[in-house]
């Protein structure tokens, strides 16, 4: 099932990239936004026997985990960053963390009820990773894939995001591609906001990977773009609280 309206990365792009995670988990925990839960119900809605093991892939600091733990599960966190993983650990002690890749999982075959991978999926390659999921799965096991986009629809934030250089905002006919191992995604977007400040929005624009691999110089600018924008343009006193408009996408399948 071939993607289309999303980011394009080659291979070399892709870990180049995705390196930016591999430290300052504290900060990207500090500044990321956290899920809707109505995303993970959705995820469960046609699920096809009850969940008991869920493995979360490119699990950073336990943004989507935290609902996966609320629901009593075994659960397992993977990602590539060890320093990720180490927020994890100290926020949901109770999860298992594994440091590796979706597309080489240390993990026996048919060991999972659930597969979930947010805000990751482009970071991995989507065929090795679907292959893989597909061997860790139960028979009929489901696959959720799910990422916080800003409300792009939105004037002010379609602008805010260019300033961030928010470059993985998905396009309106954006698909995930999924290996031939799976059923036919299924998609629903689940419409929040994120109550935030000025300060935190340019701090959220600090945890990009564009911003995290710019030169100095570069970085310099967004800041002050983002400082012209929110204060002197929108107008928002400091500490000012602010809805910050979100979509969550979220697709599902299951294992053929």
């Amino acid at each position: 099932m071939a993607g289309t309206g999303g980011p394009v990365f080659d291979e070399a792009r892709r870990k180049h990239m995705a390196a930016a995670f591999l430290a300052g988990g504290n900060h990207y925990q500090k500044v990321r936004p956290g899920y809707p839960e109505e995303s993970l119900d959705w995820l469960l809605e046609d699920a096809a026997a009850p969940v008991h093991d869920v493995l979360d892939v490119g699990a950073g600091t336990g943004k989507y985990t935290r609902l996966l733990a609320e629901r009593g599960w075994n659960v397992t966190a993977l990602d590539p960053s060890a320093d990720m993983l180490a927020e994890l650990a100290r926020n949901l002690p109770h999860a298992t963390t594994m440091v590796g890749t979706t597309e080489h999982l240390e993990l026996s075959a048919s060991s999972m009820d659930l597969v979930v991978c947010a805000q990751a999926w482009h970071w991995c390659d989507p065929l090795a990773a679907s292959k893989e999921i597909a061997r860790v799965l139960r028979p009929g096991g489901a696959l959720g894939l799910v990422w916080n986009q800003l409300d792009v629809a939105i004037p002010w934030v379609h602008r805010l995001a260019r300033i961030m250089h928010a470059g993985d905002v998905h396009k309106a006919d954006f698909s995930p591609e999924i290996g031939h191992e799976f059923a036919p995604a299924q998609s629903h977007n689940t419409r929040w906001v994120n109550i935030t400040t000025p300060e935190d929005i340019m701090e959220l624009a600090k945890s990009r990977s564009y911003y995290l691999k710019a030169a100095e110089h570069i970085r310099a600018k967004v800041m002050g773009n983002l400082q012209w924008y929110l204060f002197e343009h929108l107008g928002h006193a400091p500490g000012a609280e602010l809805e910050l408009p979100y979509i969550s996408q979220s697709w599902r399948t299951h294992k053929l």
